[in-house]
């Protein structure tokens, strides 16, 4: 058994334009002041981090590290969920994803794929020169688009977009693995990993990769009616990256999984702060805990109902109310259970 780490809390959902979201020390001192311990930093934004600096200087890092050292903050993970969702884009889905690159690329989905896959690897090396050993990320979906079967899927389709998704990934994964860093796919809707059949698909693809693990976050579960305490007892192993978020599915007779088209607020599912949806935290820390998981719990805020500033300040609590410190000794070790030899359990047996 491990105790998880925590609290920590994801910076993408609060960076802002108005202070102190606006800038890294801002975050930083906000997040420390509500009692985080770590922060899981997205690398889209150059004012909050610059892959290409990063992954040449040393420098760099160090003083990236230490200013947020400074704040009695740790590193959890870097994320690249944006970059990581560019490395496999479906043309259905070109223009909307062309709002996250430079300016220069779009209309060009070629050169941004290309782009993509430059800066995943450039994760890998950032996150070796930050001491990290686990990064968060999207798969990127080709198959999306086709994932209810009408009109009926060609022969191989499948197959061929995981082939055509491992590919694009293993130059990636290679370099994680070189650095030494694993890598996390958050199992999410619209990415081809989205759940657990999903997810074994792209490892088979891979070879097998064993850089190839999960971010788990149960939310994601409640949307698809998964077994999301399940989930963890077939792949414990491969959860090396936590998201604490909470989610509700209430369907109707006017509306189910699929939404409606529906924005979030009036879906059948919906995402909720910690503790006011439908996950059982409590056996989900428990589990994670059991099977020995090294995981920071990080508070993922998305809430259709409260603030994001009210999510953050009760998502310490509740983290710090959810983390088991494991014990180090048995519970009935009180009753004692004298030393014995062979000869006197074979006696206590009666043979």
């Amino acid at each position: 058994m491990k105790t998880i780490k925590g609290p920590a809390v994801f910076l993408a959902q609060f960076m802002d334009d108005v202070a102190p979201f606006n800038t890294l020390d801002g975050l930083c001192k906000w997040a420390s002041g509500l009692g985080y311990k770590g922060i899981q930093i997205p690398t889209l934004d150059k004012s909050i981090i610059d892959l290409d600096i990063a992954a040449t200087s040393q420098t760099y890092c160090d003083e990236f590290k230490g200013k947020i050292n400074a704040y009695d903050l740790e590193i959890t993970e870097l994320s690249t969920h944006i970059q990581g969702q560019l490395v496999a884009v479906h043309p259905a889905h070109d223009i909307m994803f062309d709002v996250f690159v430079p300016k220069e690329l779009k209309g060009k989905p070629k050169q941004r794929t290309a782009w993509a896959a430059d800066q995943m690897q450039k994760a890998g090396i950032v996150s070796r020169r930050l001491g990290l050993n686990t990064h968060a990320t999207f798969s990127g979906s080709l198959l999306w688009p086709v994932m209810h079967p009408w009109p009926q899927q060609p022969k191989g389709l499948v197959e061929t977009g995981f082939k055509e998704l491992a590919d694009r990934w293993l130059p990636i994964l290679n370099t994680f693995d070189e650095n030494g860093v694993d890598v996390c796919y958050e199992v999410h809707p619209v990415e081809d990993i989205h759940d657990g059949d999903t997810f074994e698909r792209f490892l088979e693809a891979t070879g097998n990769h064993k850089r190839v693990n999960i971010l788990y976050d149960p939310s994601h579960f409640v949307l698809q009616q998964l077994d999301y305490i399940k989930y963890i007892e077939h792949y414990h192993q491969f959860i090396k990256a936590f998201h604490v978020k909470d989610a509700e599915f209430n369907p109707t007779g006017k509306k189910g999984m699929f939404g409606g088209y529906n924005d979030w607020k009036n879906r059948a599912g919906r995402y909720r702060s910690p503790g006011d949806g439908q996950v059982d935290f409590k056996t989900v820390f428990s589990k994670l805990t059991e099977y020995g998981c090294d995981v920071w719990a990080v508070l993922e805020w998305e809430c259709v109902v409260k603030s994001p500033e009210q999510g953050a300040k009760e998502g310490v609590a509740f983290i710090n109310r959810h983390i088991i410190e494991t014990t180090t000794k048995r519970f009935d070790d009180f009753a004692g259970g004298a030393d014995t030899n062979k000869k006197e359990l074979r006696k206590i047996l009666g043979i």
